[in-house]
């Protein structure tokens, strides 16, 4: 387990938006990303968390192919969420990958992909 600043954490989040590729993040609009310690327990009891079952990130919004026609959406949200993270990595390197990993994965919820069709594009060879 590390432990970093929340300066420190906020400038592995923004490298790792920065590092979404074309086109992924030129059609990614209107989404806030946030940092937040740990998941609410509302977040938690939404999702059927258990105590031991740790949370990096959450999509929460409208993927973008169910919006035909929806118009005035809310801003989507994807949270990254600093303590499990940090819990869970070696170092900061290790930290970094999965940072980066989580805010892939939760815009790729963003465009519509399941888990299950994250984890496939995750794990076909390069």
């Amino acid at each position: 387990m590390i432990q970093l600043s929340d300066k420190q954490f906020k400038k592995i989040v923004t490298e790792a938006i920065d590092a979404i590729p074309s086109p992924y993040i030129d059609r990614l609009e209107n989404v806030a990303f946030i940092i937040e310690d740990a998941p609410t327990p509302a977040q938690s009891h939404k999702l059927g968390l258990r105590c031991e079952n740790l949370l990096f990130g959450l999509y929460e919004g409208v993927p973008l192919p169910r919006r035909m026609g929806a118009t005035k959406l809310l801003p989507d949200k994807i949270t990254l969420f600093k303590k499990p993270l940090e819990m869970v990595s070696q170092d900061v390197n290790d930290l970094i990958k999965r940072v980066k990993n989580t805010v892939w994965h939760e815009v790729a919820h963003y465009y519509g992909l399941d888990h299950e069709r994250i984890h496939e594009l995750e794990n076909r060879p390069k």
